[in-house]
């Protein structure tokens, strides 16, 4: 099987040789530069209507290497390039998609219900620091129970080491971890072992180095919108179809040609558009109407706007959104941390996060307190459960930190195994992030790969954004913040795989593999149709949280959890079998110590 996804921009090559064509509204003329083995022709290329560029040279070959020169100066790689060798502002290589040979024409995907996300970044995941060092551990996933990988994103960014959120060629896959078929090795040899592979994609902002486009493409961007990057990209101005394409495609692009199972766009609560249908609903209908009408394709959405309007069934939803409320209350649960965005979960933290298992979203258009007042969010609770990625740990929340801690630090251990023992039992589906499985303690610190004046920069408001916290008011104590640039940094989050043979680790690492052994055998077949406006939770005593599901053919799910440090007493609890309690409790009476959850279901089966 051969795979390849036609773009109306960039390179691509045919029987005859290949053709170039590039979107540059702002140039006046554009050259060629191509390399023909020794030597380089530069070549003319012909000026289209509506700011296009194009040419069709019979010396185009894979493995070629090319540039654009914009009005006789500036060169340029090509902003729909497939791979870029010599990184950000080196030249791009013509790939030919069609000679990496697929042997996996069987697979069509996994059903959602069946989702265990894993979310992982490449280079810091395995000593090797690419797509092969992955694709080893593959076989460990999937004994855990994973059934999904999720990559942090690779869009080529600048130098060898970056979290993937400053990328600026779209269409490349970064260099640092391999080339495109060591990519789709990776995708092939996760396919043959059951497991799904999502991408996290960037389709809010560039990163601050290597983007050209606002040289010879000034149309992409617009002052009408701002974000936390400066002008937004162009969703909804002058000239924003070529604009709106570029990204419709690159989703495809991704999904078609790597043969991908899902997407994951980050932060679109940051994307400006005033269109209808907006860009989401557009990507949303084109990714329908192709690749998710031959094979289970999955969107997931990060939005802090919890505008659950996108979500469910339709040619314009999306499949889940990741749900940061039920984070937060975790982490509020866990660690005592009111700070920032924190206080909007300090009042009330396990009725909201009885909320956020039951309803989806705790902010439903309620007034948030870090948000003066505005309020957040659009009701959720008719929606499945199935549209909510449920998480304690990701990239953001632990690197966003000062120094990128983990759970493992902040909370005691009987706490965070409680905590453990609802998310991984409930119906949402669960994301883990790298490492937590075995309780790992290594820190995932921001890390990027920046030169010059732009390193310092960074490294200097990457400390300034924490001055504000009372610990950091000292500009020594600010000091102490590792350097996002310094290769130390990255390094410290590289996993070591060889924890996991210790005593302490491993009793981590059994918990996790029998909860998801438990979550496949009992959970998985009863959420294929489990219904939305099921849930409800309670609080029948302080720190106990009582939570209520109806399941796929109307099984009765409950969760009882004491979250608090004193045993907590209730009457038999008479509802179906246990499937699961946590060591120490007991049934008859009902007895559950400090920090101690049990789940029972009943259906026709009881």
């Amino acid at each position: 099987m051969r795979r390849a996804h036609a773009m109306p921009f960039g390179a691509e090559l045919h029987s005859a040789g290949a053709r170039f064509r590039l979107w540059a509204p702002s140039a006046r003329e554009v050259g060629l530069h191509l390399a023909t083995g020794q030597d380089e022709v530069v070549l003319p290329m012909q000026a289209r209507h509506a700011g296009w560029f194009e040419l069709d040279t019979p010396l185009g070959r894979a493995g070629g290497l090319y540039r654009y020169q914009v009005d006789g100066g500036l060169m340029v790689p090509d902003a729909a390039s497939r791979y870029n060798p010599g990184d950000v502002h080196g030249a791009s290589e013509l790939v030919d998609p069609l000679a990496f040979d697929w042997q996996d024409d069987d697979w069509t995907g996994r059903p959602w219900n069946e989702a265990v996300i894993y979310e992982l970044h490449v280079g810091s995941f395995s000593p090797e620091g690419n797509y092969a060092g992955v694709e080893r551990r593959l076989d460990d996933l999937a004994e855990l129970g994973i059934t999904a990988i999720e990559l942090m994103p690779i869009a080529d960014f600048p130098g060898t080491r970056n979290w993937g959120y400053d990328g600026v060629l779209e269409f490349a896959p970064d260099a640092a971890y391999g080339r495109p078929e060591d990519l789709k090795r990776l995708v092939q040899s996760a396919h043959r072992r059951g497991l799904m592979v999502f991408l996290d994609v960037v389709y809010n902002h560039f990163g601050p180095d290597g983007n050209y486009l606002h040289v010879y493409a000034k149309d992409f961007f617009t002052e009408r919108h701002h974000t936390p990057w400066g002008a937004a990209i162009n969703f909804d101005g002058d000239n924003s179809r070529t604009v709106r394409d570029f990204y419709i495609h690159n989703a495809l692009y991704w999904l078609e040609e790597y043969h991908l199972d899902g997407l994951r766009l980050d932060a679109v609560h940051a994307i400006c558009d005033d269109y209808e249908p907006d860009i989401l609903e557009e990507i949303a209908q084109a990714v329908r109407d192709g690749p998710g009408s031959q094979r289970l394709v999955h969107l997931v959405l990060e939005n802090d706007d919890n505008a659950a309007r996108y979500l469910g069934q339709g040619r314009g939803k999306y499949t889940a959104q990741w749900n940061d409320d039920i984070h937060h209350c975790f982490h509020v649960l866990l660690t005592g941390e009111t700070d920032g965005y924190y206080a909007d979960y300090a009042q009330n933290t396990i009725g909201l996060l009885g909320r956020c298992l039951t309803e989806g979203f705790a902010y439903q258009g309620d007034a948030s307190q870090y948000r003066n007042g505005e309020c957040r969010g659009e009701p959720s609770a008719h929606l499945s459960p199935a549209c909510f990625v449920s998480f304690m740990q990701n990239h953001d929340q632990i690197g966003n930190r000062a120094f990128g801690d983990r759970l493992t630090e902040l909370a005691r251990p009987e706490a965070l195994r409680a905590a453990v023992e609802i998310l991984l039992l409930a119906p949402s589906p669960p994301l883990i992030f790298m490492g937590e499985e075995w309780g790992t303690r290594a820190r995932f610190p921001f890390f990027c790969d920046f030169g010059g004046e732009l390193a310092a920069a960074v490294t200097e408001g990457r400390r300034r954004e924490f001055a504000r916290f009372e610990r950091f008011h000292d500009p020594q104590a600010r000091a102490a913040i590792p350097d996002p640039c310094a290769e130390t940094t990255f390094s410290s989050a590289r996993l070591d795989w060889a924890q996991r043979e210790a005593p302490q680790y491993r009793e981590w690492l059994e918990l996790y593999r029998c909860l998801l052994d438990l979550r496949r055998r009992v959970l998985m077949p009863r959420l294929a149709v489990a219904p939305g406006g099921s849930g409800r939770f309670s609080l029948p005593q302080p720190n106990l949280l009582q939570a209520d599901w109806t399941l796929g053919g109307g099984a009765a799910y409950r969760l009882l959890a004491n979250l608090g440090d004193r045993v907590a007493e209730a009457p038999a609890d008479s509802i179906g079998r246990i499937v699961y309690a946590s060591p120490g409790v007991s049934d008859a009476p009902l007895r559950l110590p400090a920090w101690s959850v049990i789940w029972r279901i009943e259906d026709g089966n009881d």
